[in-house]
């Protein structure tokens, strides 16, 4: 169920293969004991319009999904290693943030193809 959505500044496409980030990203963390690496999900999203209070005007957000239950000290670390690979693909973003949410149990739903 993990999902880590990335949003980032329209135009860093141009510069930055999203594609091989969410791979790196899934790869990372589907090694990690705390997932089944099927249920990882990795996504990524242009924003066009933002202002941030740094130079260069350029982000990568990360939010990490997960369900209710994990402790601090592993969401700390599962952030960490979000920043970790965010940091490396892509040095000269101005702005490099993760969050964690975690998501209620009784309330998720999904569907899965069969």
């Amino acid at each position: 169920m993990p999902h880590v959505v990335l949003e980032y500044s329209a135009g860093l496409e141009q510069s930055h293969d999203f594609q091989a980030i969410c791979e790196e990203l899934y790869a990372v963390l589907a090694a990690h004991e705390e997932f089944d690496a099927p249920t990882l999900k990795i996504r990524a999203m242009p924003i066009p319009y933002s202002f941030i209070g740094t130079e260069p005007q350029t982000f990568i957000h990360a939010s990490l999904l997960l369900m209710q239950g994990r402790d601090e000290r592993t969401r700390a670390e599962l952030n960490a290693i979000i920043l970790d690979v965010l940091t490396a693909a892509a040095p000269t973003v101005g702005s490099i943030t993760v969050r964690d949410v975690e998501m209620n149990r009784a309330t998720y739903a999904k569907r899965l193809a069969t």
